[in-house]
């Protein structure tokens, strides 16, 4: 068990719009931060990115259940968290809450964060909830099953 992991994933949960300007204490300058939609390199770029994150949710939450860490040493470590992020959006499943189960796969140096990769399900967090998009993806489902 990692105390790099769970202090950064308490720090990461405690984020809201209010307090992007602690992003700084988590990641390095040229981190690179990637999930299923998107490609972020560098710090400045990443707190645009969860500025705009922010500015277009109604609410927004990470609760972290699973802290592994491949290696640690003094300095740097590799591990994964695993997570369930659970959002509101106003133009999406009527404005109810929408939960996604994910994993990140960090590489940190000297204390903070430079590489950040999530996985999660890029319908389950967002096109299985468009208006038109989601009913197909509904019945493409059903039809494979």
């Amino acid at each position: 068990m990692s105390d790099f992991l769970r202090d950064f994933a308490r720090r990461f949960a405690a984020l809201d719009k209010d307090s992007l300007d602690r992003l700084g204490e988590l990641y390095s300058a040229d981190a690179l931060f990637v999930d299923p939609l998107h490609e972020i390199r560098g710090l400045a770029a990443m707190q645009r990115y969860f500025a705009e994150l922010y500015a277009n949710v109604q609410e927004l939450r990470f609760d972290f259940h699973g802290f592994d860490a491949v290696r640690e040493g003094d300095k740097e470590g590799e591990g994964y968290l695993r997570w369930t992020m659970s959002y509101r959006h106003p133009r999406l499943a009527g404005g109810r809450p929408i939960r996604v189960a994910g994993c990140s796969h960090l590489l940190w140096s000297d204390g903070r964060v430079y590489r950040h990769r999530d996985y999660f399900d890029a319908g389950a967090l967002l096109y299985e909830h468009l208006p038109v998009l989601g009913r197909v993806i509904a019945w493409l489902k059903r039809r494979l099953a």
